[in-house]
């Protein structure tokens, strides 16, 4: 099989991490081809990405010299790890290497500095430089265990639009130049180390993924590498059936669906985001999400298919607004409904439930308790002429409070489930504020106050023995 496996910061933030990675590496090769993605190093007290766009920042702001003040404690923690993990001809070949990727940094800060100005094009410099520098490391740390290896960027691999910070991938032309480069790497028996996070333009400048890069570009490889399964190694054992700190019987699941594994993300839980791992989900390539300090658990496994079960999970969103809007006059007025949810939009709110009777008399919202008071106010401008003819007579908000979401998409069809939730919760005596259940069965959603929101997954959690 031919498997793409992504390291996060954690599981390469030490030398320790990365000796681990080595073993998984070696065991995976026997059996597989293997290409590894990894993140910049996420050291306990120094944050590799973080400190960089930092230091780009300051420069921004007239510091100059911010990245050369920075630059011998990256270059530090990553040659410490590496005389732990790589040969003396390796180090000797490594650390003029990372130097003067760093003094290039410490020029481009000066530079900024000058101008006064950081462009998004110069600041995905900054964020993808750890990356570059850890698939270095890394792919010395390998040959060093005797593991054939060699770091390569992303930038020749993933060819992206020019959407600084959040570029987009062009798959044909990163098929293409990922295929050449890789598959002969593989042939040999090599292990390619890529560098998550970033891409580059058709130009060759360089451009950095967004939010969940690392994870985006191991399914971008996986996806035009054909690969057989896609892994994340991560700091758990999988995707659990709950928050453990809030239910410490919460079990490892050993199998969901893409779509329950969008519903959990969606709703807090640690587990890949559907956007970052579209390209899996389209092509049904399974995905296993593994510990990389318990290598020997199976982890997670993602697929099509669906599992054993009806109900899978529980997990919940804390501080949310309840908005109500109500008003007798509401039933007789067209597209009030898409009046308010503009005005909400355009308070640049997110709502994240939404739940309205037949009547149409009210219309509930839940939106995160930060951006509540703006989408009231907005509404209220909105709705100003229906105030005045009593058309609409309240906005109501109730704060803080918990939106708690069972998953499972062998729920849909399933006679039940709703009445077991709801005589859960009232034999727990807690109270239900708001319901919303989508028409695809695999989530139903309840608003419960903040004081019951713990207890309110715990019970659900025995109620369906998860």
């Amino acid at each position: 099989m031919r498997i793409v496996m992504k390291f996060g910061g954690t599981s390469v933030g030490s030398a320790d991490a990365i000796r681990q990675v080595a073993e998984i590496v070696a065991e995976s090769r026997r059996e597989h081809e293997v290409v590894v993605v990894v993140s910049a190093m996420n050291a306990p007290d120094l944050r590799t990405t973080d400190t960089l766009i930092n230091a780009a920042r300051a420069a921004a702001e007239g510091d100059g010299d911010a990245t050369a003040q920075v630059a011998p404690r990256l270059l530090g923690l990553h040659m410490r790890a590496a005389a732990e993990l790589a040969s003396p001809a390796e180090c000797a070949t490594l650390e003029p290497e990372l130097r003067a990727m760093l003094d290039y940094m410490s020029d481009l800060s000066r530079s900024i500095a000058v101008l006064g100005e950081l462009t998004p094009r110069a600041l995905d410099l900054f964020s993808g430089l750890g990356e570059r520098i850890n698939a270095r490391l890394i792919a010395a740390a390998l040959r060093s265990a005797g593991i054939p290896a060699e770091a390569v960027d992303a930038t020749g691999l993933i060819v992206t639009d020019d959407r600084y910070g959040a570029a987009s991938p062009l798959r044909n032309e990163t098929r293409e130049r990922a295929q050449t480069r890789l598959l002969p790497l593989l042939a040999a028996g090599t292990v390619p180390v890529v560098t998550g996070f970033i891409g580059a333009t058709v130009a060759g400048v360089p451009t950095t993924l967004g939010r969940g890069g690392s994870d985006y570009s191991c399914a971008i490889l996986g996806d035009v590498l054909d690969a057989d399964e896609v892994w994340f190694w991560k700091e758990v054992d999988g995707v659990l059936t709950a928050n453990p700190r809030v239910v410490p019987e919460a079990r490892t699941l050993p199998r969901l669906t893409y779509s329950e594994m969008a519903e959990l993300a969606y709703y807090g839980a640690n587990v890949l985001h559907p956007k970052t791992v579209l390209p899996l989900v389209q092509r049904q390539i399974p995905i296993r999400i593994r510990n990389t300090f318990n290598p020997t658990h199976p982890g997670t496994l993602i697929t099509r298919e669906r599992g054993e079960g009806a109900a899978k999970a529980v997990t919940a969103i804390k501080d949310v607004s309840l908005v109500t809007v109500g008003g007798p006059g509401m039933l007789g007025i067209a597209g009030v409904a898409a009046r308010i949810f503009g005005a909400v939009a355009r308070a640049g709110a997110n709502i994240l439930l939404i739940s309205q009777a037949s009547s149409e008399q009210s219309v509930c919202l839940a939106v995160p308790q930060p951006e509540s008071r703006a989408a009231v106010a907005e509404l209220r401008r909105e709705l100003a002429a229906e105030f005045s003819a009593h058309d609409v007579e309240h906005i109501e908000v109730i704060e803080p409070a918990v939106i708690v979401a069972l998953v499972g998409s062998g729920m849909r069809g399933t006679p039940g489930i709703a009445g077991r939730l709801f005589g859960a919760m009232g034999e727990a005596r807690i109270n239900i504020i708001a319901i919303a259940q989508g028409s695809t069965e695999n989530n139903i959603s309840l608003v419960v106050s903040a004081a019951d929101g713990d207890e309110a997954v715990r019970v659900i959690h025995r109620s369906f023995h998860l």
